[in-house]
C-alpha cells in the first residue's frame, strides 16, 4: 500500500476512532496499515474529480462595465 503525503487514514475500529495525517510518502508492505490499537486504517474517501469535461460547461458571462457617461 503506497501512503502519500497529505492523505488522511482512518481507524475502522468504532471505539478508537484515530486518525493520521501522512507527512511522508511511504510503503507498507501487505494490506493496510494498522492502528496502534490493532484496527485496520483506510483512506478517508474523495471523491472522483471528472476534469476532461470541463469544455462541456459553458463559460460564465463576463460582466458588463458601466462607464460613468452612461449614468
Amino acid at each position: 500500500m503506497i501512503m502519500k503525503s497529505g492523505e488522511h487514514w482512518h481507524c475502522t475500529n468504532p471505539a478508537c476512532g484515530c486518525t493520521v495525517l501522512v507527512e511522508i510518502n511511504g510503503v507498507v508492505n501487505g494490506a493496510n496499515p494498522r492502528c496502534a490499537c490493532g484496527g485496520l486504517m483506510k483512506k478517508d474517501y474523495s471523491p472522483p474529480v471528472f476534469r476532461y469535461l470541463d469544455f462541456l460547461y459553458p463559460q460564465e458571462p463576463a460582466l458588463a462595465h458601466r462607464t460613468s457617461s452612461e449614468d
